[in-house]
């Protein structure tokens, strides 16, 4: 079985938290740091901020962080389709991957957040078309980052002899994680196109999209197993001896006043039920359940400096 990887979400507080964080993810042996694609998150706050968070431009950050870091992965978790022509992010992508040396996690997905689309006065089709859409952009993305004049002519996007140089270090290409558990149209596209594939949810909720990618796979004779399985969610790690149930609705507490369009539940039983919390003891039972189904890489959000470093010390190790 491929190695257990554990990767840290910053979400998107200011520069110099997500320097610091990605920094000690690094220091603490985690292996890749992922970044937001969003332009505003109203009213968000990470659990270390001490203001409401900015939103940086994703891969203008994760070219920072690639030239910050030397050994952990930086990656996007996801790119949005619809904010770059597919040929740009093709060419973003690969200078990332030169600029860190073969350190590029690329996550793309269709998108989803309509206000900030009408916002930034972005097109805002229907889920169908942004889907469609997404195919013809990573078969691009494909074409330019392995041939040398690549053309294509779609129905939404088309390139001409689309020359990328220099091409990404990691071959034949980064490995590309398609975001998205729509299950009659996105997960079709993972089986035809993703590298990888990126849900959240319970242990039941991610065993249901897996039989769904399952049959997709078998329609078009891939096998699902050529796809790396990745599970994110929030990281609530506890000191053994803690009230778990206390911290964590105090917490829950302090964000019901946030406005953001996350579909996970903020009650007690359902978040503790869809993420990864309590005792390190705990928190490696869950972990195990989750590996049962063939995820070797998790992505946790919402963590803390202390989490984050009782996560290193005392979960890590045992994988």
């Amino acid at each position: 079985m491929e190695k257990v990887q554990f990767g840290i979400e910053i979400d998107i507080p200011n520069f110099e938290y997500v320097k610091k964080i990605a920094l000690q993810s690094e220091e603490l042996g985690f292996d890749s740091v992922w970044i937001w694609d969003h332009f505003f998150w109203e009213g968000y706050r990470d659990p270390e901020a001490e203001q409401i968070a900015d939103a940086l431009e994703c891969t203008t950050t994760m070219s920072a962080l690639a030239a910050l870091t030397k050994r952990i992965h930086i990656g996007s978790l996801v790119m949005c389709n619809s904010y770059r022509n597919p040929s740009l992010t093709a060419k973003i992508g690969a200078t990332l991957d030169v600029i860190s040396n073969g350190r590029l996690g690329f996550g793309i997905g269709a998108g989803w957040k309509e206000n900030e689309y009408l916002a930034y006065g972005f097109p805002f089709p229907k889920p169908a078309v942004r889907i469609a859409q997404l195919r013809e952009a990573v078969t691009i993305i494909k074409k330019m980052w392995t041939e040398e004049k690549p053309s294509f002519k779609g129905k939404y996007y088309e390139i001409k002899e689309a020359l990328c140089d220099p091409k990404p270090v990691q071959k034949p290409h980064p490995p590309i994680w398609i975001g998205g558990g729509g299950e009659k149209l996105t997960l079709r596209v993972v089986a035809e196109l993703a590298d990888g594939c990126n849900w959240y949810g319970t242990p039941e909720e991610y065993a249901h999209k897996l039989n769904v990618l399952k049959k997709h796979c078998a329609k078009i004779g891939r096998n699902s197993d050529e796809i790396k399985k990745s599970w994110t969610g929030d990281l609530f790690l506890l000191s053994r001896g803690s009230n778990v149930r206390s911290n964590v609705e105090r917490y829950l507490a302090s964000r019901q006043h946030y406005t953001t369009g996350s579909k996970r539940a903020r009650d007690y039983d359902g978040y503790v039920q869809r993420n990864i919390v309590g005792t390190p003891d705990e928190c490696y039972s869950k972990i195990r359940e989750y590996l049962k189904l063939g995820i070797t890489r998790f992505y946790f959000e919402c963590t803390t400096t202390k989490s984050r470093a009782l996560f290193a010390k005392e979960v890590m190790p045992k994988f």
